[in-house]
């Protein structure tokens, strides 16, 4: 199982970013999915989730409710987080994994930092 995240970079506060994570080997479609980020010297937190289905229901961590939109294309095999609005408390390496996360299927995550 590889789990590939893409899309962070370095914006300024007010900024968006799209990521997306690419799954080898199984399909994302049979598993409902997330996105998880850690900040500096923080534990690994829960950021958004969605259900198997391309129409599924979302939900959110409350810290990034109304910004954030979590989707799926499960033709592509692909997980997106588009993030609106950054604010400087968004800087953190993002993964994406199942949800609940399985510990062997993180990958390296992809990086998001927002300056003021």
């Amino acid at each position: 199982v590889q789990l590939v995240e893409s899309g962070g970079g370095l914006v300024q506060t007010g900024w968006s970013l799209r990521l997306s994570c690419v799954a080898s080997v199984f399909a994302l479609s049979t598993y409902t999915m997330g996105w998880f980020r850690q900040a500096p010297e923080k534990e690994r937190e829960f950021v958004a989730g969605i259900g198997w289905r391309h129409d599924a229901n979302a939900n959110y961590a409350d810290s990034v409710k109304g910004r954030f939109t979590i989707s799926r294309d499960n033709a592509k095999n692909t997980l997106y987080l588009q993030m609106d609005s950054l604010e400087t408390e968004d800087t953190a390496v993002y993964y994406c994994n199942r949800n609940p996360p399985i510990s062997i299927w993180w990958g390296q995550g992809t990086p998001v930092t927002v300056s003021s």
